[in-house]
């Protein structure tokens, strides 16, 4: 999950790129849908919409990215692309009610369509956004390009389904396979979207990021040689793949010299366990009357000094 680079010019060709082909795909699947009189080819259509929508606000959200941490934003822009993925899905989440009820209202009075368009236009959506979605996969792994990911592979498999629908309308006759099928997309979309918004909101509100366990890295810290106790201990996410660790811990009364050899082993063991490069310790050797949320600091050091950035460009 850790990731210090920035964001390439790689993973911006990429979603440029993107941007241009999904909004092309938009304007031929709307005009498709409704000389077809499809709902599931409209719905296809608001769905890239979306998906154009995400790749602009991605597109944006890595130009902040890559931009330098100031006085002003001293730790630059990592949650843009947060935003952007939190935004994204849940637009999706309110373009699935609306194919929801439009689907419901079409069953109740189908809607003659025409297969073979949706066939053909769909044939063409399952290429587009499976190449998408390949590069989208290749370049990053972040939340922000992650949801856009998500939203391309989502599209892939709609569109596979709007093609299998077109061929049973088209052997069947029955045009009640156009809103089912719609109905089925927009369950897509819904569980697509969840996951997002939950980690996004997640990082937004300063929770504990997916997969650590503040118990396990208490654990880890305490069997440390010289560490006595470890409290007041809280991890967080700057951006999606960027965690930052703060903790009060306990040592013994040493000298300088040695507890700058503890304040090594504490940020070896949450880089190359945890993948947490950014720390602030606080040490302590004075009796607290309450451990947890003692503030009473004898000796401050801070591993600012400790990060490792690779900057890719």
């Amino acid at each position: 999950m850790h990731v210090h680079a920035p964001p390439t010019g790689k993973m911006q060709s990429v979603l440029r790129l993107s941007l241009l082909a999904t909004i092309g795909y938009v304007l031929l699947t709307l005009f498709a849908g409704l000389r077809a009189h499809s709902l599931a080819l409209i719905s296809e259509a608001g769905h890239n919409a979306s998906d154009a929508l995400a790749l602009l606000l991605s597109f944006v959200a890595v130009h902040f990215q890559t931009r330098p941490a100031t006085d002003r934003k001293t730790f630059g822009y990592q949650r843009a692309g947060v935003l952007a993925a939190f935004f994204n899905a849940v637009t999706l989440i309110v373009i699935s009610g609306w194919i929801a009820i439009e689907a419901i209202h079409r069953l109740t009075e189908p809607v003659q369509v025409q297969p073979r368009v949706m066939m053909l236009v769909a044939a063409a959506g399952v290429i587009m956004n499976g190449v998408i979605a390949a590069m989208l996969w290749r370049v990053n792994s972040d939340v922000n390009i992650r949801s856009v990911f998500v939203h391309m592979l989502g599209d892939t498999l709609s569109t596979a389904a709007v093609i299998v629908g077109g061929a049973a309308i088209l052997f069947t006759g029955s045009h009640w396979i156009d809103p089912a099928l719609s109905l089925g997309i927009a369950a897509l979309i819904l569980w697509s979207s969840y996951s997002i918004v939950k980690e996004t909101v997640n990082i937004l509100l300063e929770g504990t990021p997916r997969g650590v366990s503040l118990t396990e890295i208490r654990s880890t810290l305490e069997k440390i040689e010289g560490v006595e106790d470890v409290h007041d201990l809280h991890v967080w996410s700057l951006g999606s793949q960027t965690h930052a660790l703060a903790s009060h811990v306990t040592i013994a009364d040493i000298p300088p010299s040695e507890s700058a050899r503890i304040l090594e082993q504490i940020n070896f063991r949450l880089r190359d366990n945890f993948h947490i490069h950014h720390t602030t310790i606080q040490f302590e050797h004075v009796e607290c009357p309450v451990a947890h949320g003692c503030v009473m600091a004898v000796e401050e050091v801070s591993s600012h000094g400790h990060h490792h950035h690779d900057h890719a460009h």
